[in-house]
């Protein structure tokens, strides 16, 4: 299966989108971040890891009743958008928000 290219949000991304009409291509990268979080899984596990800081995927799975292996799927569609990213330590991954990517977030809905 061939890997989707997903633009990620960057600092010198997305203005707002009251300021002025977007340009194509800070309107793909906003989708697609948005697209991540269009999922409720997907949303829980981004203001589960935004309020801890940091979070092990094993402290994941009994909050949102999800198996490990469900869990590491929608992980890996938000790191993939670019909104979070992780550090394997021993047999377990522990998340962060990307840098600046609630800023980014709250930056482009203003």
């Amino acid at each position: 299966m061939a890997a989707t290219h997903i633009p990620l949000l960057t600092a010198e991304c997305c203005p707002s989108i009251a300021a002025a009409p977007l340009a194509e291509d800070d309107a793909a990268v906003i989708a697609a971040a948005f697209a991540a979080l269009g999922d409720p899984v997907r949303l829980r596990l981004f203001s589960m890891i935004a309020s801890a800081g940091e979070i092990c995927s094993c402290d994941m799975q009994e909050p949102l009743g999800k198996s490990q292996p469900t869990i590491s799927h929608h992980t890996k569609a938000l790191a993939d958008a670019g909104l979070i990213v992780g550090e394997k330590r021993g047999r377990w991954v522990y998340w962060q928000v990307t840098s600046g990517r609630l800023e980014l977030l709250r930056k482009v809905l203003q």
